[in-house]
């Protein structure tokens, strides 16, 4: 089965929005076993969006139309569907009592805009829409069946979840097992080089290999025409050998966080976690309580960016900043310690390094990250060099942190 989503928005064009309603979509149709074949984004011309449900119909055996439903004058979805299908739109009474009835109820007016919201295609069905105004619906030319959807995600998924995924589960197409493996400290090339005999051939089992900053994730899935399969065993034998090869590389099978995995871990020991952070901002302290539930183990950050606040916060010697740079292991090491000392934590991380885009010289370049952590009777500290923007340099920076402590806390006890 050919599906083809269209979203339509002209703030989709800019760099300003992303279209996520399609990836949350496609990955509700792979649950079913199927792939969505193509995505198209287009502004909120009626010409445009005409000629593309025009192409995407004589492609697809389903068009999933996002976006454009709304009451203003840039919403034009139902006035380019009704010219790209030659049918007409039909006032439906009981939509707008509908609508007025629901701004009622909030005590407000109907704004005549919001009457264009009751116009449907001729035979189409009507999809309720009971989080907000604008009604989806649902039709068939030709071969291909055509959903409109309003855009707003709060009112998109669940009209997907409870008018668009039960009628395509019902025809019976299978479903899909997924695993994602989560690896952080090799790139792209050294994964692909250490499984590169695993690619399955063509069929119902994939692997895919993706790139993101920080880490590399492997998406394993595997088809079954059984509507609600419990058992995946080539992807779980695939899964099995990855994991067997990649090793301690994987710091989830589950598509888990790092920050997430770090916290279960703090808390089935029963200790406790500072931070200290220099070049970070304390980007390193968020990522860790961004976790619900890290109040259990997150005992206190120190964000030190001058060099005064490393002597005061952490007491960070002076001297050993002045001889060795606040950007060294020397300084990362004594931040960690001075952290685990004055929050009375078991665990204590630390970051300082250059960010960028100035601030390097040749013995110390922008990228240049050391992170330390201090525990009760240890210490070890790190040296990197993070390669892209600011923003990506402390991203990695505070990942290779996170990652320190995950590994110091998965080695058995003792060692």
């Amino acid at each position: 089965m050919k599906i083809e989503i269209l979203a339509i928005g002209s703030e989709l064009l800019t760099p300003s929005f992303v279209d996520t309603n399609s990836l949350e979509l496609t990955r509700r149709l792979n649950d079913l076993g199927l792939d969505v074949v193509r995505k198209t984004i287009v502004g909120d011309e009626a010409e445009e969006i005409a000629a593309c449900v025009r192409e995407a119909v004589r492609r697809a055996d389903v068009l999933i139309i996002m976006g454009g439903l709304g009451p203003t004058e840039d919403d034009k979805t139902r006035e380019a569907c009704a010219a790209a299908l030659n049918r007409p739109l039909l006032y439906k009474a009981e939509i707008y009592e509908s609508i007025r009835e629901r701004f009622l109820r909030r005590g407000r007016d109907l704004p005549p805009s919001n009457a264009k919201q009751a116009f449907v295609l001729e035979g189409a069905d009507i999809l309720p829409n009971p989080n907000g105004t604008a009604p989806g619906q649902r039709l068939v030319e030709g071969g291909c069946e055509i959903v409109l959807l309003p855009g707003p995600p709060k009112e998109l998924l669940p009209m997907f979840e409870d008018a668009v995924w039960p009628r395509l589960r019902a025809r019976g197409h299978g479903s899909t097992g997924r695993r994602v493996l989560k690896i952080t400290g090799l790139g792209e090339s050294d994964v692909d080089t250490r499984i590169a005999d695993l690619y399955p051939p063509p069929g119902p089992l994939r692997l895919t290999i993706l790139s993101s900053l920080g880490q590399i994730e492997l998406h394993v899935t595997e088809f079954s025409a059984e509507k609600e399969a419990a058992l995946f065993p080539k992807l779980e034998s695939l899964a099995a050998k990855l994991l067997d090869r990649l090793g301690d590389f994987v710091y989830s099978a589950a598509g888990e966080d790092l920050e997430t995995v770090v916290g279960r871990l703090l808390k089935a020991g029963g200790a406790t976690l500072a931070c200290a952070e220099s070049c970070s901002g304390g980007l390193l302290s968020g990522r860790v309580t961004s976790v619900p539930g890290s109040s259990a183990y997150f005992k206190e950050g120190f964000v030190t960016y001058a060099n005064e606040a490393k002597i005061r916060a952490l007491g960070v010697p002076g001297d050993l900043i002045a001889s060795r740079g606040a950007v060294s292991g020397e300084v990362a090491g004594a931040m960690a310690e001075g952290a685990r000392r004055a929050a009375g934590a078991d665990y204590a991380l630390a970051v300082t390094g250059i960010a960028g885009p100035d601030g390097g010289t040749p013995d110390k370049p922008v990228g240049l990250v050391f992170t330390a952590l201090s525990w009760k009777g240890g210490l070890e500290t790190h040296r990197s060099i993070f390669i892209g923007r600011r923003d990506q340099i402390r991203f990695q920076a505070a990942q290779k942190a996170l990652d320190i402590l995950r590994r110091r806390l998965s080695r058995p006890e003792g060692t």
